[in-house]
């Protein structure tokens, strides 16, 4: 058997004290409950930033922590399972498992002790509430500037840290890995997370309308290059994160996206990797 087995997912009445803590990302309030305090204060250095007042979260769960060497077998670190059934969803990958009911906004999760678990499963979260709101995940360097968010999408090796690192000082980094990005009515917005790539370090926890999104491609000039509509599509649903096996979900993502490139300007920026470029952007 791969993984942790759903059965292990169980609830503990005899557990009398519990540590908390509340990460917002996007505005949303996920309250992460356990009985083991120097997880708890793990995780309140890594989320440094996006720590919330614990009082009243939109979501909870409570957080078994497992031990790795005896319960976490080998697998597949990519092997991601998102389904729903009865109308709790079960995520599923080699370090963890969890169980979540939208409907009582509480869920169950089981993994070790460590803060890129919860990376993982409060990913597929976001992903789920962004679906229900228009908005998603991309992956992509988002930053603001003159109080306009800007995102930079591309494949792995695009460009996105070099993008990063190569932003002026009055530059605010919302992330260089996983950008946030959601509806608000007719427009959008991006919102910093504490997911980071190759910079090791969390974006600021901010919210900005987005101005603009550049498809990286490194050349030897910098360029910025308009792209038709059905080709920004194509590119943007190649870097939208989605793990969840849902018709209806994946459906409206598409739309999403859809309505996403005919609201925010998709265009080519291709560059040389020096900070001229970032006279061209904004």
């Amino acid at each position: 058997m791969s993984g942790l087995d759903l059965n292990c997912v169980v609830h503990n009445s005899s557990v009398v004290l519990q540590h908390e803590i509340a990460i917002e990302i996007g505005n949303v309030p996920i309250l992460l409950r356990t009985v083991d305090e120097n997880f708890r204060d793990l995780l309140a250095s890594h989320y440094a930033g996006f720590i919330a007042n614990p009082t009243n979260p939109q979501i909870e769960f409570d957080v078994d922590v497992a031990k790795i060497n005896e319960e976490i077998p080998d697998t597949d670190d990519n092997d991601v399972k998102v389904s729903i059934t009865d109308g709790e969803w079960c995520f599923r990958r080699s370090d963890f498992v969890a169980r979540w009911d939208p409907r009582q906004r509480h869920g169950r999760v089981r993994q070790p002790a460590t803060p890129y678990s919860v990376d993982a499963f409060l990913r597929i979260m976001h992903t789920l509430i962004l679906a229900q709101q228009g908005g998603f995940l991309l992956h992509a360097a988002s930053a603001v500037r003159n109080g306009r968010a800007f995102i930079f999408s591309g494949v792995s090796g695009a460009g996105k840290t070099t993008i990063s690192r190569l932003a002026p000082p009055d530059v605010r980094l919302l992330t260089d890995e996983i950008s946030y990005i959601r509806r608000e009515g007719e427009d959008y917005v991006a919102c910093g997370t504490p997911f980071s790539g190759e910079l090791e370090r969390p974006g600021t926890n901010c919210v900005s309308p987005i101005h603009s999104v550049f498809l990286l491609a490194k050349g030897t000039e910098n360029r910025i290059d308009p792209l038709p509509a059905s080709e920004a599509l194509r590119c943007l649903l190649r870097n939208i994160l989605f793990f969840a096996e849902d018709t209806d979900l994946v459906n409206g993502v598409f739309r999403s996206a859809w309505h996403f490139v005919q609201k925010v300007s998709v265009r080519r920026l291709t560059f040389l990797p020096d900070d001229r470029v970032w006279s061209m952007i904004a």
